[in-house]
C-alpha cells in the first residue's frame, strides 16, 4: 500500500486523495466525444446505436437485433449454484426495499384550522437501467438496479447491456436470467454511452424513459451527466468503484487485507483506502496483501496494486476521531468499520458521508455487493456527501397536496397580498382581494 501520514500531507496531496479520478470522468476530450455520440443518437436513432456497437465493441448488428429476443430469454441459463445465489440476493433485496416502501407513505397534517397539507408518494412512470459488461459478468448489478424499481412499482422498465466482448452480439445469460426472474423483458444490447442516449431520447426500438441509473466507466458516467441537459434524470455519480476501511489494532490483518482487495480488484481506476492509527497494523496488512495478491489473476492483481497504490493506500492518523473526519471528507462509496467494541458506536455515529457503512469483519464488502440486500449501486467520487444508493426510493416521487377552506384562506390573505405587492405581482394579490370583496 502507498502510505501517507495525514498530519504530514500537503493540501495538494489531500486534495488528490479526495479527488480520486474526477478529472478523468470529466476529461474535456472525453466529454466532447460523448457529446458528439449523444447528438448522433438523437439525430439517427437506431442506426447510430448500431454504429456505436460496431465502432467501440466490434460487433455488427442491424437495428432489428438490438432487442433481446424471447428465444434468447428462454435459452438463458446459469449453473444451479448461481441460480440459487441470484434467488438468495433477490429475496434479501426485496426485503430491504419492501421495508423501505412501508416507510414511504402518503401523509397529511392540519397545519392550522381549515388548512391541510401533505404529500402523495407515487412511482416514476419509466426507468432505464444500465448494466455494464466487459471487465466481468454483472448479474449482481442487474438485480441491484432492477429489484428496487420493481418493488417501487415502476410500470415501464428497460435494461441496456453491452454484448459479451468478442461475441457475435450475445448478452450475458446471467443478466437475462435476472431479468426473467423479475419480469423485465425490454432488454437491449447496446454500447454503454449510446444506450444511455437511446434511453433518454427513445428510438424506433428502444423506449424513451424518464430516469436512467447504473454504474459504469467514465464514458458511461459522462453520458448520464450529459443527458441531464436533455431533461433526463440520472444519479450523481456511479463511477469507478471505491472503498474505505477504518481499522484499529483489534482488526485481524489477514481478513483486513482480504477485504481491502474486494473493491481493489475491480479495475486500475478504483480507489481503496485504509485509515488507521496503527503503523504496526499497516505493516501486518501489507504483509498479508503481498501473500494474497500472489494468488490473484494477473489482471486483478494489477488492478489491486493500482487501487491501493497511486489511487489510494494507507493513511495514518493520530486518533479514531481524525479517522472519522477524514472518512467524512472522503465520503466513500463503500465504508467498513473494524474497531474495538468500546469505540464502535462512537465511530459509527460520527460517520455521516458514505454510501454504505458495514460494521465489523463479518460484514465484508462482497457480502453487501451480492446478497445482504442493502443498496450496492452507490454514489462515488465524493457524491455520498449529497446523495444515496439506489433503492426503491430512487424510483419514487413526492407530490405535495394542500386544501384550504374559506376561513383558512381568509386568515392567510393579508400575508399573501403583502408579499404579492412587495414582489410586484398584482394578479397574485388580486386573486385574493377578489375573494374578500
Amino acid at each position: 500500500m502507498r502510505r501517507q501520514v495525514w498530519n504530514d500531507m500537503s493540501v495538494a496531496a489531500r486534495r488528490a486523495l479526495m479527488g480520486r479520478g474526477l478529472d478523468d470522468i470529466f476529461d474535456t476530450d472525453l466529454r466532447r466525444s460523448i457529446g458528439a455520440l449523444i447528438d448522433d443518437v438523437r439525430e439517427r436513432g437506431d442506426a447510430a446505436v448500431c454504429d456505436a456497437l460496431a465502432r467501440f465493441d466490434g460487433i455488427e448488428i442491424e437495428p432489428a437485433g438490438l432487442r433481446v429476443s424471447a428465444d434468447e430469454f428462454e435459452r438463458a441459463t446459469v449453473s444451479p449454484d448461481v441460480d440459487a445465489a441470484v434467488d438468495d440476493a433477490i429475496t434479501h433485496l426485496r426485503a430491504f426495499n419492501e421495508a423501505q416502501m412501508r416507510q414511504a407513505r402518503d401523509w397529511s397534517i392540519e397545519s392550522e384550522p381549515g388548512l391541510t397539507v401533505g404529500e402523495k408518494i407515487t412511482p416514476i412512470t419509466s426507468a432505464g437501467l444500465f448494466t455494464p459488461s466487459g471487465k466481468a459478468s454483472y448479474p449482481s448489478v442487474a438485480y441491484q438496479l432492477a429489484v428496487p424499481a420493481v418493488v417501487a412499482g415502476v410500470r415501464s422498465i428497460a435494461l441496456v447491456v453491452p454484448p459479451i466482448p468478442g461475441s457475435s452480439g450475445e448478452v450475458d445469460p446471467a443478466v437475462l436470467v435476472v431479468c426473467r426472474k423479475l419480469g423485465i423483458h425490454d432488454v437491449f444490447r447496446v454500447n454503454g454511452p449510446a444506450g444511455i442516449a437511446a434511453l433518454g431520447f427513445g428510438t424506433d426500438t428502444i423506449p424513451k424513459v424518464r430516469k436512467i441509473v447504473g454504474p459504469g466507466s467514465p464514458a458511461v458516467t459522462i453520458a448520464q451527466v450529459e443527458m441531464q441537459r436533455h431533461g433526463v434524470a440520472t444519479m450523481m455519480l456511479l463511477g469507478p468503484t471505491e472503498s474505505l476501511v477504518i481499522a484499529d489494532d483489534s482488526a485481524d490483518p489477514v481478513l483486513l487485507a482480504a477485504d481491502l482487495l474486494i473493491e481493489a480488484e475491480h479495475g486500475t481506476d478504483s480507489t481503496v483506502v485504509l485509515i488507521t492509527s496503527s503503523a504496526s497494523l499497516a505493516d501486518a496488512v501489507d504483509d498479508a496483501l503481498e501473500r494474497q495478491l500472489a494468488t490473484l489473476p494477473g489482471m486483478r492483481a494489477a488492478a489491486a496494486r493500482a487501487s491501493l497504490g497511486p489511487n489510494g493506500g494507507c493513511v495514518l492518523v493520530d486518533a479514531l476521531e481524525v479517522a472519522v473526519d477524514v472518512a467524512n471528507e472522503f465520503a466513500p462509496e463503500h465504508l467498513q468499520v473494524v474497531v474495538d467494541d468500546a469505540d464502535l458506536d462512537g465511530v459509527v455515529d460520527g460517520l455521516v458521508n458514505a454510501g454504505e457503512i458495514l460494521v465489523g469483519q463479518h460484514t465484508p464488502f462482497s457480502a453487501a455487493n451480492f446478497v445482504i440486500g442493502c443498496p450496492a449501486s452507490l454514489p462515488t467520487s465524493g457524491f455520498a456527501h449529497v446523495s444515496s444508493g439506489i433503492t426503491a426510493d430512487t424510483f419514487l416521487k413526492r407530490t405535495a397536496i394542500a386544501r384550504a377552506d374559506a376561513t383558512a384562506l381568509a386568515r392567510m390573505t393579508p400575508s399573501v397580498v403583502a408579499l404579492a405587492d412587495h414582489e410586484g405581482f398584482p394578479a397574485h394579490g388580486d386573486a385574493l382581494r377578489l375573494r374578500r370583496s
